[in-house]
């Protein structure tokens, strides 16, 4: 760990962290596009997980989540804990694109889960909510038979638009960005970038490297090692 990159963290009051699939990949949890991600290997990964399939083809898309979307035995990492510390010191948020819930596990004080959390399951019919572990037994609800479902963003569906005001509100007032473990190829998530405080320094902690056309501190690195290494 560069001495430079530590007191950027140090000096800190305001981090936001713009977080992707590589952050959950420590804990076990596959991503989507890599070789081995979970769209290489369901050449219809994108229907399966869209808001058609879950209208049109109920029983398709809870076997297809149920069996690829759902890990509960992961923990979180290095990673997780040490930007949830960070947040509980009231010195950081974290805007992340994954719909893991490591980051609820993790304790993390300020988060935005940009595209909902898999764990968060409703009735379609009622609007209650129902424990996650009665989803994976069955995804009819029990009072009144309605198809349960996940609260997360599917394609062909809007953003939860408190989610994208919070987001954009901590952009602006951030004085450190940090990106750690997404390619930022997908919008509107990426497009957050726009609405950073452009006195800001943006820090980029990824295995690819990365060209965000703008000003960027590239760390091209295992994410795991620089947590390991940061003093928060």
């Amino acid at each position: 760990m560069e001495a430079r990159l530590q007191e950027l963290f140090t000096q800190a009051q305001h981090i936001v962290f713009l977080t992707g699939a590589g952050v959950s990949t420590p804990s076990g949890i596959p991503d989507y596009r890599s070789k081995n991600g979970l769209y290489t290997g369901h050449r219809n990964a994108e229907y399966y997980l869209s808001h058609a399939c879950l209208t049109q083809e109920p029983e398709t898309f809870y076997d297809y989540v149920e069996q690829n979307l759902y890990h509960p035995d992961a923990k979180p990492n290095v990673i997780h804990e040490k930007q949830a510390a960070l947040t509980r010191e009231n010195r950081a948020t974290v805007i992340t694109q994954n719909i893991d819930n490591l980051y609820n596990v993790a304790q993390c004080a300020h988060l935005i889960e940009f595209h909902g959390n898999m764990y968060q399951v409703y009735c379609q019919v009622c609007g209650a909510a129902v424990d996650w572990h009665e989803y994976l037994k069955d995804p009819h609800h029990k009072t009144d038979g309605g198809w349960l479902r996940p609260d997360v963003v599917l394609y062909d569906e809007g953003l939860n638009q408190l989610n994208v005001q919070r987001a954009v509100a901590a952009m602006a007032a951030a004085d450190l960005v940090v990106v750690v473990g997404t390619s930022m190829r997908v919008y509107p998530f990426a497009g957050l970038l726009d609405y950073r405080n452009v006195q800001a320094p943006v820090v980029v902690i990824n295995q690819e490297k990365l060209d965000l056309g703008m000003p960027i501190e590239m760390v091209q690195a295992d994410a795991t090692q620089f947590f390991t290494e940061l003093q928060v």
